[in-house]
């Protein structure tokens, strides 16, 4: 059985979808990815799939339970570069593949990512001095 590639740029996973996605290769995707994730202690995942013509059910259901699985491991899933025709098959289909972001190309998806994790860290930065600056005064009548 074949396998995706799972490439490791900085805090972030790279996968590159250049095959066709059976149920099976699709499942080790997940797999291989939840693995990875905690072996590296990334926060994002761009899951590129600008190879694929078509995208069945199973798939789609797939990349939805791999983002779910990535934000439980404390990590942000990115489709990115996906065809019109795979949005209407999927539209079609009644698949909304929540908790999943999409970008055009892996340049955005890589963009979004950055700016999410500002953004966490900055709620994280706002929190930390709430707490540093001691109890709120009180006006008195």
């Amino acid at each position: 059985m074949e396998r995706v590639p799972v490439l490791k740029i900085g805090d972030i996973l790279l996968v590159s979808i250049q095959i066709d996605m059976e149920d099976q290769v699709a499942l080790q995707l997940q797999e291989d990815l939840a693995e990875r994730i905690v072996a590296t202690g990334c926060h994002g995942v761009i899951i590129d799939i600008s190879a694929l013509d078509i995208v069945d059910s199973f798939v789609g259901r797939t990349l939805a339970s791999i983002a779910s699985i990535s934000r439980v491991l404390d990590a942000e899933t990115v489709v990115v570069g996906m065809r019109p025709a795979v949005a209407i098959t999927l539209v079609e289909l009644g698949l909304s593949l929540p908790g999943i972001r999409t970008a055009l190309n892996v340049e955005l998806g890589m963009e979004l990512l950055e700016r999410h994790r500002d953004d966490d860290g900055d709620a994280e930065h706002d929190d930390a001095d709430d707490e540093d600056a001691g109890p709120a005064a009180v006006p008195q009548s």
